[in-house]
């Protein structure tokens, strides 16, 4: 593995590049056939490239499309230039496979030309780049090549890792290769697929190092010297060729005994070759080591005439190899660390000539911009502003990363007087790190403008950082507020931000509504008076939203406030923004055309904007409002995709994880509704979030329901009724599980929790006007009546709220109360039910049908397919006869018979008449819609009751009397 051969030569497999290298190699192989990715590290030199480049070639061939990149750290501060190696040659096989905004961020990413709409969101790019990924992989395996990870530039090593974490089974595997010192390769594997395998490459042994001498040509060195290059090089395949190459260039070589005639170190050794180069060729390298993915053109235009000749005398000294292509031809080192020690000897007035000449001569703003400042020295406000407005670009391509590096370079060229100052470029800065994930930085920044700062708005403004850069452990700033409000004063404007962080925390950290209610109308109130719209709005809407799930009386009109013009056109629009306030209220009021059309009409402009988080909100939004309505196919499509979506962009997963559970639960696979729900629950409370810990645990008890566990529907649900106590919320619309929670409690035995339940939802139901909540609890109580023995009131109660809740548009929750009249009444026709209704109501269809052949038809309708298998497993259960059973037990239907029957209650009754005809407890369990422990439960409280033990004795008992 020399310098300059390795660098020169096209990539294939050769033995004398992969030299003691057979165990690493065999574990890449085994994982890359198994379909799986592999990462190779180590430190420099160790021969990272060649194992990389042999592997690429022998795999290449198995897959349909070979994508590669290497970087170098000359271009490591350049956004997509890795990105471009990689896509640029398959753009146009894939961009028409794009939805429009992704087409549009990647192409400007790739090319340079147009507007990309990552300005607003950030995530188009990534999307696109996965979505590319995944297009190729349609059409066969990708193999991605990628070396010298370590100097990707941030914006294609964000992009890269963004997508192979989410590929999934996406035929894509990763080949890539990165520099590291003992095991700290965590960072990138974790931005690798989850199969990737960690392969380190270890310091070659003497007699391998010795083997790799021989096959490069260095085969008369003694043994004592082969030792000490061994120890010299520590085992480092590129020092020890770099060592053997001196050695072998040296006349005079070294007598036994003697140390190497030779630096212990890459950088010196290289600084002994560049003594080699003319002063002209020198300083033509510095050039390039300065630049980003120089290539002679550019050199040339920074003033380096003979560029190809002097190249071309420092590639003979194995310093650089130029890979030429047919569109650009690069000039690169042969090692980034020749490179570096270049670099780091030039005086620095050399250093800041060559980035003057650069800061002309490259193409890219962003490059000038950078090479014009690290050639200045002092503040200079117009090197300032251009700076800036590289930051900006930068930004506007999805790079904020970069952005933020450029704003902090921006700062360090203001002036003492210049508009806007330093501080507030830094602040800048920092919310572009925030942006790019980077928060330890940008806390940094914003605590160092707080050790200086004294214009208020500034300060607050760096307090605002630190808390956002808390997230949601806002108990760790807590300090922070105090202080924020005293650099506030009086200001409207300046305290307008900070209550509003503070209605934040009072939701987070307290689950307060009340507080968080004041504290947003407050902020509201305060930002008007100093003319902030965009806070106002924001602080409105979280109002509107806080008072909606208490259900306040005052949330009407705060919507109405959020939506009064002037509005901002980024708040509008947006899942934190009074639209989706009103959609909310929409939804809770049983107003689902309305509330489709809104949330349609949100999701379209967010769609057309870019805007991926706000995309994700509202498919959930769409996925709700067809849930409600019954629609569960394409419920369940919306919500796949928002959880497909939430899971790419990583926003929201646990929000869509519970709404795809509960859309599973109803018209998909139960198991993964229930596998869903837990996920979200246990999100929720590893990040202490009490508002979706109450609504992951509700979709979890509706999942158990469906499942046929309302022993485990009943646990989940008496903690989201005690969580919604606490946070103060009162309207049953926002979770609807109350009716859940009753019937669940009914078929466990607990009747009189179930009629508490009813009662105490009831009364904030009707204060509200939730129509279709009281639907669903007169369905409940309908259970209880049942179970109470009061049969005749329960099936009139489920008719009048079947009727209601068709006339509402809740076909799922009509189907249900279909299916417990079909429970109670059997699987004989009952024509009475249709008396007296009129042609074309839903009473004239359960006219002309059996009872379980109505839910059948309305659960078809839904397309509710958990709820069609509950009606298979009761018309699989023994048809009771409850009369005759009830008299064999004593009496008739529903009176108490006498020698000790008269203690059963009606569901005893009922499991004892279905023993007598011969069901098993699994066929009782469904034809009563109870489960099978309160089916074992229901016979303990007969056996004991009539003193008996076990189902013999009922039948023989029920035998005896019929025979008196």
């Amino acid at each position: 593995m020399t310098v300059r051969r390795d660098f020169q030569e096209p990539a294939r497999c050769r033995p004398d590049l992969v030299i003691g290298r057979d165990e690493p190699i065999g574990a890449a192989r085994e994982q890359l056939a198994s379909g799986g990715s592999v990462l190779l590290h180590g430190p420099a030199g160790i021969g990272k490239s060649t194992v990389l480049r042999a592997l690429a070639a022998e795999y290449a061939g198995a897959a349909r499309t070979v994508l590669r990149c290497s970087a170098t750290e000359s271009e490591s501060h350049l956004p997509f230039l890795a990105l471009a190696d990689l896509l640029g040659l398959v753009l146009d096989q894939v961009s028409g496979r794009l939805p429009a905004a992704q087409r549009t961020a990647l192409e400007s990413a790739l090319t340079g030309r147009g507007e990309s709409s990552l300005q607003r969101d950030g995530l188009a790019l990534r999307l696109a780049v996965l979505s590319a990924l995944r297009a190729l992989a349609a059409e066969g395996t990708v193999l991605i090549v990628a070396d010298d990870l370590q100097w990707l530039d941030p914006a294609s090593s964000e992009l890269l890792g963004f997508a192979a974490r989410r590929l999934g089974d996406t035929p894509v595997q990763l080949l890539c290769a990165v520099r590291t010192e003992g095991q700290e390769y965590d960072r990138h594997l974790s931005a690798s697929p989850p199969d990737t395998v960690a392969v380190r490459l270890n310091p070659l042994s003497r007699n391998q190092v010795s083997a790799l001498l021989d096959h490069r040509g260095y085969a008369g060195l003694t043994r004592s010297t082969v030792r000490e290059i061994h120890r010299t090089s520590g085992g480092n395949p590129l020092f020890a060729l770099e060592l053997g190459r001196a050695l072998a260039e040296n006349p005079t070589p070294p007598r036994p005994g003697e140390p190497l005639p030779v630096p212990t170190s890459l950088r010196a050794l290289v600084l002994s070759r560049l003594d080699m180069l003319s002063v002209e060729a020198r300083r033509t390298l510095l050039v390039a080591s300065a630049g980003a993915r120089p290539t002679p053109a550019l050199l040339r235009s920074a003033g380096r005439e003979n560029a190809e000749a002097e190249c071309a005398q420092a590639a003979e000294l194995g310093l650089l190899a130029t890979d030429l292509d047919d569109s650009s031809p690069t000039v690169r080192f042969a090692h980034p660390l020749i490179s570096a020690a270049l670099y780091a000897e030039a005086p620095a007035h050399e250093r800041r000539g060559a980035h003057a000449a650069l800061s002309t001569a490259a193409s890219d703003p962003i490059e000038r911009a950078r090479h014009l400042a690290l050639a200045t020295t002092g503040t200079d406000l117009g090197v300032a502003d251009r700076l800036a407005e590289a930051a900006a670009q930068a930004r506007d391509r999805g790079a904020p990363s970069v952005a933020a590096q450029l704003g902090l370079l921006a700062a360090r060229h203001t002036p003492a007087d210049g508009r806007p100052g330093a501080d507030e470029r830094r602040l800048q800065a920092a919310e572009d790190a925030i942006t790019a994930g980077e928060v330890d930085l940008a806390r940094d920044i914003a605590r160092e403008v707080l050790t200086r700062a004294t214009v208020p708005a500034d300060r607050v403004r760096a307090w605002i950082i630190v808390i956002d850069t808390a997230g949601h452990t806002m108990t760790e700033v807590d300090a922070v507020f105090p202080q924020a409000l005293a650099d506030a004063g009086d200001d409207p404007r300046l305290l307008a931000l900070v209550h509003y962080q503070l209605a934040w925390r009072a939701l987070i950290v307290e689950g307060d509504f009340t507080e968080a209610r004041e504290a947003a109308a407050h902020a509201a109130e305060l930002a008007e008076r100093g003319g902030d719209r965009r806070t106002e709005l924001l602080a409105l809407a979280f109002q509107a939203q806080t008072e909606t799930l208490m259900g306040h009386p005052a949330a009407p009109v705060t919507i109405k406030r959020a939506l009064k013009e002037p509005q901002d056109p980024k708040v509008a629009c947006h899942h934190n923004g009074a639209g989706s306030a009103r959609f909310r209220w929409l939804v809770m009021g049983d107003q689902l055309a309305e509330a489709r059309a809104t949330v349609t009409a949100l999701l379209r402009e967010v769609r057309r904007r870019g805007s991926v988080e706000s995309e994700v909100h509202f498919l959930r939004g769409l996925a709700e409002t067809e849930l409600r309505a019954g629609h569960c196919g394409r419920a369940l499509d919306l919500a796949r995709e928002s959880l497909r979506l939430a899971r790419d962009s990583g926003i929201g997963e646990t929000a869509s994880a519970m709404l795809t559970s509960l859309a599973e639960a109803s018209g998909g696979d139960v198991d993964r509704a229930l596998a869903l729900a837990r996920e979200a629950v246990e999100h929720a409370e590893e990040d202490g979030d009490q508002m979706y810990l109450s609504r992951a645990l509700g979709a979890l008890g509706y999942a158990q329901l469906v499942a046929g566990d309302p022993a485990g529907t009943v646990r989940s649900l008496r903690r989201v009724r005690e969580l919604e106590h606490g946070l103060g919320i009162t309207d049953p619309a926002r979770g609807r599980w109350q009716g859940d929670l009753a019937e669940a409690l009914v078929r466990i035995g607990e009747v009189a929790e179930a009629r508490d339940v009813i009662d105490v939802t009831r009364e904030h139901a009707l204060r509200l006007g939730r129509e279709s909540v009281l639907a669903v609890l007169d369905r409940a109580e309908a259970l209880v009546r049942a179970a109470e023995g009061d049969r005749e009131a329960a099936l009139a109660q489920l008719t009048s709220a079947q009727d209601r809740l068709a006339k509402l548009g809740y076909c799922l929750e009509e189907a249900r109360a279909a299916f417990a009249q079909a429970s109670l009444r059997g699987r004989r026709p009952d024509r009475a039910a249709g008396l007296g209704a009129g042609t074309g109501t839903p009473a004239a269809h359960r006219a002309d049908s059996t009872p379980y052949e109505e839910a059948t038809r309305l659960f078809r309708r839904c397309r509710a397919v958990p709820w069609l298998r509950q009606v298979d497993a009761a018309l699989a259960a023994p048809e009771p006869e409850p009369a005759a059973a009830a008299a064999a037990l004593g009496g008739p239907e529903g009176q108490d018979g006498p020698d000790g029957l008269e203690g059963l209650a009606s569901m005893e009754r009922q499991v004892a008449a279905l023993v007598i005809q011969g069901a098993t407890n699994r066929e009782i369990a469904a034809r009563l819609f109870i489960s099978v422990k309160t089916v074992e439960a229901t016979l303990t409280r007969v056996y004991r009751k009539l003193g008996i033990r076990s189902r013999v004795d009922i039948v023989r008992l029920a035998a005896g009397r019929r025979a008196k």
